[in-house]
């Protein structure tokens, strides 16, 4: 008898030990403990037996599919615990899934070996429970041969008959070709959020085609934000080499860009959702994608609970290789493939394109969704109340949908006794559903104040959209967005002679938007939105719509442009802003650009027209202070208040003159050049201590 708990290592393997796991060990090279189950059985007799706790992934993995065939084809699996998650307190949380199991050292094909399941306990004395209860009751059996029926034979002992006739279907890699995208391996040099670059330099003959990259939990239909180099057919990813003169770049599988797919996340953790990818765009090797005719038909199985199932047979979606897709079975047939479920599918991808689409961040974004005609109420409250019965409706459909997707599929195979068609509210994969945006178990209370407060932050970040240009009240879409666009760039785009007069809103001329502790501009970035939303909802209600923005918010306009907004921006735009802040040192002075519209003399533009204006009005308020501080007629109580306001004026003047002279001054008469092609983390960090700190960025 052996009985081990042996180590866990991977990864972390020198290259003395990588060498002789390849080597002595190639059919459980992956880790440590798989090598131990190897030199355990080694070490048992002929019919003894190895006892070992190891983790589990060797049950499912197909980096372990020749190590389950060699204990499947030469030894016998006896018994085993499967633990799962959580089975040893002193190890805490989710860092390793362990199973406890016996091998006998002799083959015996047709042996039902006895399983307990206990994956669902989270903790010992759970686990402890759950395993006094199942061996009260009649254990799991299988044997090899069970085990051999699935594709890579999972040890997959609870699985049922019904279950495993689901792989009598002829396998989706019959039908259909899985393939991994272009793996660039820089994706610092050759990709790009579609922000960052010029909008004309964005098509397949130009430099930049929009690309998918996977992402996050999302079924049925994600837009594209990244670009990829393809500027002559690839041509610099394809020449991308190591110093030895190798490629170091994996161009593959580049005849099948721009064709249509459905297309699911490699890596990720959770359940997996799969969309639809029409035709036109690249993908990356993070979003491995199936091709082939009528591929849109397995949207709807692949993204059904029966196909979750099958999933966690092969041991959940931590990576999710083409082949492990590939090996799933097909089920669509006549009976499933039926009007129906095509309808099914083209809803949830229109009702799931369109949410994408209602933000600026989706290269399709055209108006924000509280702007739009239908949704106009007398009063901002009112029409986001409008919205967000909108929303609750689309999301009820979705979930509609989806519930209906599986119960098609569930009866189709007789699987009603192991699955519900049910999709909880926090699957329902919509931004504007708050449940799946925030994650489960919030009240109602809380979804709804956190809902509003991001849709308010998104109207006042279009709002600045517009006073730059970048978005117009007039049309819809994107306006400026190539290098250095000007105003009269933006006008004639969005009208035309007459039309002109009759212009809603206006974007700002030099590109530079103060934003200050105080009224110190009459154009400041606070002033402009109290311009936007009276133009947006009037003048009537103005006093009420502000007080709206202002509660749903938290706090005050002022206070949020000045403490919150780039934060809120950076976040947005994935820590690649478009909009830049020049900062001093403790933010006393702070001016917004738009990157797309700055020049040459735009630095020039913030200090001459902006900081030096700043100071001058601090240091006639100063003056102004001086005098209260000394007037016969002031106050004690306003004496006292000067000398404090004068302290600080003062610690403000020598911060900003610090900023001017070694900083802002000697960027200004650079006249520096940016080149959006390099992307926003190459150009910002051209202006230094100019511009506010963003980590991950500066």
């Amino acid at each position: 008898v052996v009985v081990a708990n042996p180590p866990y290592l991977g990864k972390g393997m020198n290259e003395e030990l990588a060498t002789f796991a390849k080597n002595e060990y190639p059919d459980s090279k992956s880790d440590m403990f798989a090598m131990f189950i190897e030199r355990n059985l080694d070490l048992a007799k002929q019919g003894g037996l190895t006892a070992m706790i190891t983790m589990q992934s060797w049950m499912f993995l197909s980096s372990y599919e020749k190590l389950r065939g060699k204990l499947l084809d030469e030894e016998t699996l006896l018994a085993m615990a499967h633990l799962g998650a959580k089975a040893f307190d002193s190890i805490g949380g989710e860092v390793v899934s362990t199973t406890a199991f016996v091998v006998e050292h002799a083959h015996r094909p047709a042996f039902k070996g006895s399983y307990v399941r206990l994956v669902d306990g989270n903790s010992e004395a759970e686990k402890e429970t759950a395993l006094r209860a199942a061996l009260a009751s009649p254990l799991y059996r299988a044997s090899a041969a069970d085990f051999k029926k699935i594709p890579g034979a999972p040890i997959a002992y609870w699985v049922s008959t019904a279950v495993k006739r689901l792989y009598d279907n002829r396998l989706i890699g019959f039908d259909y070709e899985g393939k991994e995208g272009v793996g660039t391996r820089n994706d610092e040099m050759f990709m790009r959020m579609f922000w960052e670059v010029a909008v004309s330099r964005i098509s397949a003959s130009s430099r930049w085609i929009l690309t998918d990259k996977a992402g996050d939990f999302r079924r049925w239909y994600m837009g594209f934000a990244y670009l990829m180099d393809w500027e002559d057919d690839g041509f610099r990813i394809k020449n991308y080499r190591n110093p030895d003169g190798s490629l170091r770049s994996r161009p593959q599988n580049t005849q099948y860009l721009f064709r249509e797919g459905v297309t699911w996340g490699k890596v990720g953790s959770g359940i997996l959702s799969f969309r639809w990818r029409p035709v036109g765009y690249g993908f990356n090797d993070a979003a491995p994608t199936l091709f082939g005719a009528n591929v849109s038909d397995q949207l709807g199985p692949l993204n059904s609970v029966v196909t979750q199932l099958l999933l966690t047979i092969r041991g959940g979606t931590l990576n999710t290789t083409v082949g492990v897709i590939q090996e799933l079975p097909n089920l669509v047939n006549p009976q499933t493939q039926t009007q129906d479920v095509r309808q099914i599918c083209n809803k949830a991808i229109f009702v799931s394109r369109t949410d994408w689409d209602a933000y600026e961040t989706s290269w399709d974004f055209t108006t924000l969704p509280l702007l739009r005609p239908g949704h106009r109420q007398a009063t901002l409250a009112a029409t986001y109340a409008h919205l967000r019965a909108h929303w609750q409706a689309m999301t009820g459909e979705m979930q509609r949908l989806e519930e209906e997707n599986n119960r098609i599929f569930i009866d189709a195979y007789g699987l009603q006794d192991e699955l519900t068609p049910d999709v909880p509210l926090h699957e329902i994969t919509l931004t504007c559903n708050p449940h799946y945006r925030y994650g489960a178990g919030k009240s109602d209370d809380e979804y709804e104040a956190l809902l509003l407060a991001d849709t308010l932050r998104e109207f006042l970040s279009y709002a600045v959209g517009c006073m730059f240009g970048r978005y117009s009240l007039d049309a819809p879409g994107l306006i400026l967005a190539n290098a250095g666009e000007t105003v009269e760039e933006y006008m004639a785009r969005v009208a035309r002679g007459e039309e002109r007069e009759a212009l809603t809103f206006l974007p700002d001329r030099d590109n530079v938007i103060p934003i200050l502790d105080g009224e110190w501009f009459a154009d400041d970035i606070v002033e402009r939105f109290k311009r936007f939303l009276r133009v947006t909802f009037g003048e009537e209600r103005y006093a009420e719509n502000l007080a709206f923005v202002e509660r749903g918010l938290g706090r005050d306009l002022r206070g949020y442009f000045l403490r919150d907004f780039y934060d809120d921006h950076v976040r947005r735009y994935q820590k690649r802003p478009i909009y830049w802040l020049f900062s001093s040192p403790k933010g006393s002075f702070n001016a917004l650009i738009y990157m797309h519209r700055y020049r040459p003399d735009t630095v020039s533009v913030v200090l001459n027209e902006y900081l030096r204006d700043f100071q001058n009005k601090l240091a006639a308020h100063r003056s102004h202070l001086d005098r209260v501080s000394i007037r016969a007629a002031s106050s004690p109580r306003d004496k006292t208040a000067a000398l404090k306001e004068i302290d600080k004026v003062d610690k403000m003047i020598a911060e900003l003159a610090a900023y001017e002279r070694e900083v802002l001054y000697p960027l200004a008469t650079q006249q520096l050049a940016i080149d959006l092609d390099d992307g926003v983390k190459v150009n910002y960090a051209k202006f230094g201590k100019a511009l506010k700190r963003i980590v991950g960025v500066t």
